[in-house]
């Protein structure tokens, strides 16, 4: 305690404060022992009471002013009609805490926790830790024998956790724990991706708002989203299913019955009736990736899902229920969608609380060997075959990994498939130079054209997806790839429209390079920051 006037609130216990006749002080009484303890000096106590109970209060306030008599005493009549009904008790104190003029420079307040019905402790309690009640909580209890007396023992809590080193080091056990678990185990050693991990841990832990991961193809986001599933899951704070879909392959009629279920009925073929993936994921995590690609009538209904928890499965005039934990993946710019008439803003608004972007291999070059060493033990799980790899062979493949020429443009699955082909080929289960080196003459081949001039066509599959880039006429991809390399070469959306419309611009009165630039971009859901940020040059 301080120097401030130190001032108790709390309950009158109208069992364990009763008491009659000179007998009343060979007992313990939880609030007269508040007054009876010589290192607990109180200078104010504010006593809630139900107007039922006056003279009890009245009593107890007699009784406090005989061991204290510096102690002020107020009562306070506080009307709760059934003290078990936790709505009425927590909306009766809530309503007294905020209409109380708390003054914490002038004062220092304890909440008394020890009278009142379990409910009301509770709600003291709760009111306490959101800091309504400006104060630390105080628990009294009896002496026990031999050493019985009418005071009683004290203790009083600091809901601060911080302050218990104890405690303080269980929380930093448990967060290294589980940022451990969210990189899989592996000893990143990159800065800004260790920073990221650790502020998505922190999310994760607490808030139950959709999450959007964005990011290049192959950085990870499905495999993060299953962590963070398996992280909750294990702190108990889901208990469903993970349910886990790519939303490029949710196409024409069949999207909405597979996300929001069917009736039987409902159309042509449908035999039976059908959950839907929204509803196997009550209770759970729903990971949606590449929400891009999303039709504009599902994003409608899964944004009423979000906000409601309910929606009408496809020929259903009644509705159900789903309570799940929405994580969304995307390499695509969901703005330029948007500005595009493809993505709805009020969707964006709503999955853009939390948005983390996984950076690229490229970007996390001190994490390439922490993880090869991961994809060696990932290749022993799976095969049962332990492969080791040589000093010499080691050294030369994170030389080349870690080296300009290595563009790394599928990301980690690139290095997963690296690490899987070295390891199958491996003579006697010991990767060498020559296995190797066939394997970095393989990579550079794919990213790399026979002339040895960097080539755009890796690019176009990276930004725009596989499926989607095979869905192109060779005339449109070539154009893309040309396109993709003057602004990948730029440092500007200006000085990329300045060479891609030299001829054009000089018969226009007012050039509008950049604008026509961004449009073209955006036919692909494509930005120039986007570009500049993968771009393989």
């Amino acid at each position: 305690m301080n120097d401030k006037p130190l001032v108790v609130l709390g309950l009158l216990g109208t069992t364990l404060d009763a008491g009659v006749g000179p007998n009343r002080w060979h007992r313990w009484r939880p609030t007269v022992s508040l007054c009876q303890h010589d290192s607990l000096l109180v200078s104010r106590i504010e006593l809630l009471h139900d107007p039922r109970f006056l003279d009890l209060a009245q009593s107890i306030r007699k009784d406090l002013h005989s061991v204290s008599p510096d102690t002020e005493i107020r009562l306070r009549a506080l009307a709760i009609r059934d003290p078990w009904d936790f709505e009425e008790v927590y909306g009766a104190l809530h309503d007294f805490a905020r209409s109380y003029p708390f003054d914490p420079d002038r004062e220092d307040y304890l909440v008394h926790i020890t009278t009142g019905t379990h409910v009301a402790q509770i709600c003291l309690f709760l009111l306490t830790e959101t800091r309504h009640f400006p104060a630390r909580l105080i628990q009294t209890s009896p002496q026990k024998a031999p050493k019985r007396d009418e005071a009683g023992t004290y203790a009083v809590i600091d809901l601060d956790l911080s302050k218990y080193d104890r405690l303080a080091a269980r929380f930093r056990t448990e967060q290294r724990e589980g940022l451990a678990f969210l990189k899989g185990g592996i000893d990143t050693r990159n800065g800004p991706f260790n920073r990221l991990v650790e502020r998505i841990e922190q999310v994760a832990g607490t808030s139950r708002d959709p999450i959007l991961l964005t990011g290049p193809t192959g950085a990870g986001k499905s495999m993060l989203a299953r962590r963070i599933y398996e992280l909750k899951k294990a702190r108990r704070q889901l208990s469903g299913e993970y349910v886990e879909v790519n939303s490029a392959v949710l196409r024409g009629d069949s999207a909405m019955s597979a996300l929001f279920g069917h009736v039987k009925g409902a159309f042509t073929g449908a035999v039976g009736p059908r959950p839907g993936l929204l509803r196997k994921a009550d209770g759970g995590l729903l990971f949606l990736d590449e929400i891009g690609e999303l039709g504009l009538d599902e994003q409608a209904m899964l944004l009423r899902a979000l906000e409601e928890k309910c929606f009408l499965p496809v020929g259903s005039d009644q509705e159900v229920r789903s309570e799940f934990q929405l994580i969304v993946g995307t390499n695509r710019d969901l703005s330029s969608r948007v500005q595009a008439g493809e993505f709805r803003d009020d969707l964006l608004a709503r999955i853009n609380l939390w948005t983390f972007r996984l950076p690229p291999l490229r970007d996390r070059k001190e994490d390439i060997e922490p993880n090869f060493d991961y994809e060696l033990d990932r290749f022993a799980q799976r095969t049962g075959v332990r492969v080791t790899c040589n000093r010499e062979a080691r050294e030369r493949f994170l030389q080349f990994s870690t080296s300009s020429e290595a563009r790394w443009t599928g990301n980690f699955r690139d290095l997963a498939g690296a690490v899987a082909r070295m390891a199958t080929l491996a003579p006697g289960g010991r990767i060498t130079r020559g296995v190797v080196d066939e394997e970095i003459e393989r990579l550079a081949g794919v990213w790399r054209s026979p002339a040895g001039e960097s080539s755009e066509s890796g690019f176009v599959d990276a930004l725009l997806g596989p499926e989607r880039a095979s869905r192109l006429d060779h005339f449109d991809r070539v154009q893309l790839e040309e396109v993709l390399a003057v602004c990948a070469r730029t440092r500007s959306l200006s000085e990329a429209g300045r060479l891609l419309f030299a001829s054009s611009r000089a018969q226009k009165a007012k050039a509008n390079d950049s604008d026509r630039l961004r449009k073209y971009l955006a036919r692909f859901d494509l930005s120039f920051d986007e570009i500049r940020r993968q771009g393989p040059v």
